[in-house]
């Protein structure tokens, strides 16, 4: 069956408004139901400030922390690997105890919201079973920004793949094994090149 295209601009699910447009490049982090709080906190309504408060809050560390299990880590990163290459192309990741980053372009084939319902629901499915579970895994909203310019997108490419030895948690970004620094070498680097916008500079997030 032939999939609707994607709806551009920006939409709204529950608080947070999402911003999906084809060729998009976006940072996307997603946590554990029990790892914040369950609202942001009113006074922060602009949608970077929000993710900026939703990854520090997740870094925290609060929790069951289940994704510091490896093979809990494992089932999430093999999810966000199945769909490279054909639902969107990933340029970065990381799979931290409390929640996911990753940095993706999207395609025409699903839209932002699409992709990430799938990743948290493969991932709910495969972790409740292994785990003898049930209840929500993850929180139900999820925090995204996109990329304006080539140095927006290093600094977050950086950001993401440097966050466990941020955390404490490894020496050096390769020597984590739920992220794109762990696989790669830096030959393999991802350059940001969406047209019009990569002379830009809009500096970190």
């Amino acid at each position: 069956m032939e999939q609707k295209p994607l709806v551009h601009g920006w939409r709204s699910r529950g608080y947070l408004p999402h911003c999906d447009e084809r060729g998009l490049v976006q940072h996307i982090v997603f946590g554990l139901d029990d790892a914040m709080p369950r609202t942001a906190p009113a006074h922060i309504t602009d949608p970077a400030a929000r993710t900026d408060w939703a990854d520090k809050t997740l870094d925290v560390g609060r929790g069951s922390r289940l994704l510091a299990v490896a093979h809990m880590a494992q089932i999430v990163q093999d999810c966000l690997l199945f769909g490279d290459g054909e639902r969107y192309r990933l340029a970065a990741w990381c799979v931290m105890p409390t929640h996911v980053h990753a940095l993706v372009e999207q395609t025409d084939r699903s839209s932002l919201a699409e992709v990430v319902q799938t990743w948290k629901s493969f991932t709910a499915h495969a972790i409740n079973r292994v785990e003898s579970r049930k209840g929500r895994l993850w929180r139900r909203e999820y925090f995204d920004r996109y990329m304006r310019s080539a140095k927006q997108f290093e600094w977050t490419l950086g950001y993401v793949e440097n966050n466990p030895v941020a955390a404490g948690l490894c020496a050096r970004p390769e020597d984590w094994p739920f992220s794109s620094a762990h696989v790669r070498n830096d030959d393999q680097r991802p350059r940001f090149e969406r047209a019009g916008v990569a002379g830009e500079d809009a500096g970190g997030p």
